[in-house]
């Protein structure tokens, strides 16, 4: 009996409190909200125009930055050789993904640096002060990445994009489409990569074979050699200072 009349009292305080909400909710004044207006309007002097230039040019650079990271840049290289370190020290999130993508990033920009100071003094700067067309502009700026790329380029891989795309021999580099470059210097990098990778993982194969050896004479056929070598491969990467080896060894590949 006490249960139905507190299921009753209940049942009818919450009848109420929904009336006075929505009493409340229909003699409150409208809450305000914001409004945003994006219109396309006149220019009226020379400097708006070139402002909106500039703001399209920057979203679309910003839309194909990561793009042009990858295929232009050293960021393939050194990202493929950090991966292979990682791997072959058999230490499976340490340096994490994110770790390696912001040194190779910042490696990326240690080692580009040159060629961006070229492209803003020779293209860049000149388009801005108006003394060049953008079209001279775009011209001088693909000239010092050109450059990068084809001294990292094989022939190889050059003469095998020239006969993939059926176009004329060329008889210089300049007569290059810069589209035919890019996937052949990205070729290049990648084998580059590779052979450095190699390189980096005999110390270590060599430091799982001794301690699989040393355990397999010791009797101890159940433990796994991982376990044992990984200290000693840390240890061995450290004491030779690992990184600093890697990372100048990559940095002077590009010179």
């Amino acid at each position: 009996m006490m249960t139905r009349i507190l299921t009753k009292r209940t049942s009818m305080f919450g009848l109420t409190g929904l009336l006075l909400l929505a009493g409340t909710l229909v003699y409150a004044e409208p809450l305000p909200l914001p409004s945003l207006n994006i219109g396309v309007g006149t220019a009226t002097k020379p400097s708006d125009v070139a402002v909106t230039v500039q703001i399209f040019l920057l979203l679309t650079i910003m839309s194909l930055a990561p793009g042009l990271l990858i295929m232009t840049t050293s960021f393939t290289r050194i990202s493929v050789v950090l991966s292979f370190l990682r791997t072959a020290m058999g230490t499976q999130s340490a340096p994490s993904n994110q770790v390696i993508l912001s040194l190779s990033m910042f490696l990326t920009f240690f080692i580009m640096t040159p060629v961006w100071q070229q492209i803003n003094k020779e293209a860049y700067q000149p388009w801005k002060a108006q003394q060049i067309s953008q079209e001279q502009a775009m011209e001088r700026a693909v000239k010092p990445i050109r450059k990068f790329m084809l001294a990292q380029t094989r022939e190889k891989d050059l003469a095998l994009f020239v006969n993939l795309s059926k176009l004329p021999r060329p008889k210089n580099a300049e007569e290059i489409p810069t589209l035919t470059i890019i996937p052949a210097f990205m070729i290049s990098e990648l084998r580059t990569a590779f052979q450095i990778g190699f390189l980096i993982y005999i110390p270590f194969i060599v430091v799982d074979m001794v301690v699989a050896s040393v355990l397999m004479s010791m009797g101890m056929m159940m433990l796994p050699p991982v376990m044992i070598s990984l200290p000693f491969k840390v240890l061995l990467f450290t004491l030779v200072d690992g990184w600093g080896l890697v990372i100048g060894s990559l940095v002077k590949s590009f010179e």
